[in-house]
């Protein structure tokens, strides 16, 4: 039986057993926190400094992991969004490292490239609840929908549907709000990535829905918000909504422009998709002795 809970309602296995919309309130002081770039010159700095932020890399598919904390509560709840089984030993030894207590491995999507670390962390973490999309159709602990916040501490994520790439792709954006990142960060997956964005010619994908996805989902949100996909092939580390909506060379372009670009990008087939897709159905592991992860 598939466990099927949407992230704004209770549910009885938590890792510190509270209400997952109502958990983790921190106390009211502040330490520092510096988000850099190595993208231009600049640097920003969060206005919420109880944040932990890491940008981890996976050379062999070029995946972003996001590493993201509340440093203020007790327990320094944390989460991954989009882990690789490859690099999840060394994500889980920084967890570690920092003395914070990893609560979700989030994914983005259903990827192609890569075999997601989520599985390989339930097998470390017991406690680890696994979270993909209701529309991925994928196995996992959490099911979210647009709409849907998750908290970790006092700070929390947006869901926000982006399919296109695939059908059940979906955007994390921090939350509004005086307690939460300034600039907002927007963890894109493969719906936008940093001058480009994520093919769509498998998986479900429509370069017509795509199109609608960003400029609905993320080009909507403050030209300030800062921009994390799931890939960099270039060496790009963040971008920033103004700069993709104005210098990404497709998206910045009219929709019919932006399909024939798509149509006509003749991209091998990628060399990981018969192993990753159905590994990353079943949250990275193959078998699986319940139909949650």
């Amino acid at each position: 039986m598939i466990l099927r809970f949407r992230c704004c309602r209770f549910f009885t296995a938590s890792p510190f057993d509270t209400p997952l919309i109502h958990s983790f309130k921190p106390k009211q002081h502040w330490a520092s926190s510096l988000i850099r770039t190595q993208m231009g010159s600049y640097s920003t700095t969060s206005s919420c400094p109880k944040l932990v932020f890491r940008q981890l890399f996976e050379k062999e598919s070029s995946t972003y992991t996001y590493l993201l904390a509340d440093a203020l509560h007790p327990q320094k709840p944390a989460l991954l969004i989009d882990p690789v089984d490859k690099t999840a030993d060394r994500d889980l030894a920084l967890i570690k490292e920092l003395g914070l207590t990893l609560i979700y491995a989030i994914n983005t999507h259903v990827h192609a490239d890569h075999v997601t670390g989520s599985g390989f962390i339930k097998t470390k973490l017991p406690d680890v609840k696994s979270i993909i999309s209701k529309a991925s159709n994928a196995k996992a602990d959490l099911f979210v929908e647009p709409g849907d916040k998750i908290h970790f501490g006092d700070i929390f994520l947006e869901v926000r549907a982006t399919p296109g790439h695939t059908l059940g792709c979906v955007t994390y954006v921090t939350g509004e709000g005086p307690n939460q990142p300034q600039p907002r960060m927007a963890f894109t997956g493969d719906a936008l990535l940093i001058r480009g964005c994520g093919r769509t010619d498998f998986q479900g994908g429509s370069s017509d829905t795509l199109y609608d996805s960003v400029h609905s989902q993320i080009f909507t949100l403050p030209k300030d918000t800062l921009v994390y996909p799931a890939h960099d092939y270039k060496g790009f580390t963040v971008s920033t909504v103004g700069e993709e909506m104005h210098y990404n060379p497709r998206l910045s372009k009219d929709k019919e422009t932006f399909k024939n670009i798509m149509q006509n990008l003749n991209l091998s087939y990628p060399k990981m998709m018969d192993v990753a897709v159905p590994a990353n159905m079943v949250c990275g592991l193959q078998e699986t002795k319940s139909e949650a992860c």
